[in-house]
Order: C-alpha cells, then structure tokens, then sequence
C-alpha cells in the first residue's frame, strides 16, 4: 500500500530538510533532475581531504526526495567521499536489486526501503545521492588535473 512508502518518518523527515540554501565557497556543486516527476535536488559540497565540511542543498522534490535529502543533510558532514560513493550504491541496491537498507550513520534510509515496490518512485529517492556524487567526482577531476599538471 503507497501508505507504507509515506509513512510518519518519512513525513517527518520531508518537513524538516536541514541545510537549505548554497554555500558561496563550495568546492563544486551539481543538480540532478528527475525527468518522471520533474524533482530536482542541487547540492553543494566543501571537502576537507576526503571529507565533507560543508554542504548545503536546495531540493524542489516530492515527499521522498525531500526525505532523502533530509536524511543526507542530516548525515553528510564528516562522512568520507568513499562512505558517500557506497551510500549510493547501497541505495541503488536496496531500492532495485531487493538489498539491505544502509547501516551505520545512514541508516535512517531504512525508512525509505518501502519505496522498492513502486519503482516509479526510484529516481526522485535517488537524486540526492546522484548530485553528490556528481559534486565528489568534479572535485577529484579537478584535483586530479592539477596534481598531473
């Protein structure tokens, strides 16, 4: 029942996302958009090393990628590029492949593990993670291509 996939937590975490707005001094930031339900999530992202130190996002999305969004805000600081890269594909898994929910400091996902059974919910639950990732491979190109020159 869509009753499962809008449940009080994920209400709660859509009604409160932390982090809104931009950083002005971000190390990069990327948008990504569902073209199914026209959601769309823009972050931005400060490392320090391999590390998030700043983050914010605006997040024009229904209830789920608001949820999502929330949950990474929530998260995000302090967490390794790798244990975002990994969150990512833990999600993709949980959602597409019937895997486990993600554990440890992301593990208030779970909430969103109901959404696997309505696939056309799939994209905008994603975007968060899609945008940052993108955002963590622009600054690793980008300091790659100083470190080569």
């Amino acid at each position: 029942m869509i009753d499962e996939v809008y449940n009080s937590k994920i209400l709660e975490f859509a009604g409160n996302i932390p982090r809104i707005g931009s950083l002005e001094d971000a190390d990069a930031s990327a948008r990504a958009h569902s073209k199914l339900c026209g959601s769309t999530v823009k972050v931005w992202i400060k490392l320090d090393g391999n590390e998030v130190s700043d983050f914010a996002h605006e997040v024009k999305a229904c209830a789920l990628g608001q949820a999502s969004s929330s949950i990474m805000a929530n998260n995000v600081i302090g967490a390794t590029t790798a244990e975002l890269r990994t969150v990512r594909d833990q999600m993709i898994a949980m959602l597409k492949e019937n895997g486990p929910p993600p554990t440890g400091r992301f593990s208030d996902l779970k909430f969103l593990e109901p959404v696997r059974d309505y696939k056309a919910r799939h994209a905008s639950t994603l975007l968060t993670f899609d945008a940052v990732v993108d955002a963590i491979n622009q600054i690793e190109e980008r300091r790659a291509a100083g470190a080569a020159a």
